[in-house]
This record gives structure tokens, sequence and C-alpha cells, in this order.
């Protein structure tokens, strides 16, 4: 794990079973996904200009999840309808995830809710296909992750 929050879900442990609503309403639960890996993104705000840069940059490159059979998941506090637009403008290409209600549930289950400003941390995880977490970075806000990153933690799956 590279830069960690304190709490923060660590290397081996499983990931807790989170149900969040995509774009549409339609709920994702991490659960249903067991069977293949899953990388597990979160993100402060949607629209503004690092989570843009961060968000785009893995649109950008979704096929080296796709090569790896890795389903990318955004998740942000951010409504649902925030989301919509916000992927709708920006032609994302994998699933962003509402954490609005109850505000941060699924972020503070991984560890990375920040209590003082009501917001996700840059918290991403990859998950085995049994929900286990094999890998995870957790940077401040102000901090995009670099892309290095998940190239590495995809080729060591």
């Amino acid at each position: 794990m590279t830069g960690a929050a304190p709490g923060a879900l660590l290397v081996g442990e499983p990931a807790p079973d989170v149900t969040l609503p995509d774009t549409h309403g339609t709920p994702v639960s991490l659960a249903q996904l067991r069977g293949g890996p899953v990388a597990v993104v979160f993100f402060p705000f949607a629209f503004s200009g690092i989570c843009s840069g961060e968000l785009c940059e893995l649109r950008d490159n979704l096929a080296m999840f796709d090569a790896a059979g890795v389903r990318l998941l955004g998740v942000s506090c951010d409504p649902m309808f925030a989301l919509r637009a916000w992927s709708q403008q920006e032609g994302h290409g994998f699933d962003l995830l509402s954490d609005f209600w109850p505000h941060g549930a699924a972020a503070r289950a991984f560890g990375v809710f920040d209590e003082d400003h009501g917001l996700a941390l840059r918290g991403s995880f990859l998950l085995d296909a049994d929900g286990v977490v094999r890998w995870s970075v957790v940077n401040p806000r102000g901090e995009a992750r670099p892309l290095a990153a998940y190239r590495e933690a995809l080729a060591a799956l």
C-alpha cells in the first residue's frame, strides 16, 4: 500500500460488502461482483480539477483494466444525478457509484471518509475474485494517484 490513511483497509483484508446506486439508480453490490477482480476508486468530487484528470486518465486507459479482467468502479459522495451528468460529459465508460446516502457509508467502510470535510479521500483498492484487498493506495485530497501504480497492481494480479 502506498500512502495510508489511518483505518483504511489493508492488503489481505476482505472488502466490505457495500451496495451503491450507479448513475441510473441501479444498485451495484460488491458481493454480486465476486468471481472476478474489481478496482474500487474513491474520489472527492465530480467536476473538480484533479478528480476529472484522474478519472479521464483511467477512462483513456480502460483497456488495461479490461485486459486484466478487472471491473472498474468510481465512487464519490456526490448525488447520483451529479455523477450521471459528469459521466455523460466526460464519457467515462465505467460505472460511477454514489455514496451520497447514507452519506459516505461506503467510504467509511473502506476507511477513506474525511469526516471533517464530508468527502471520500483518494483511495483505490484492487480486490481479487474473492473480494480480498490485493493492493491499495490512499492519497490526500490534492494529490493525484499515478497511473503507473494501477499498471503495477494489475500486472501483479
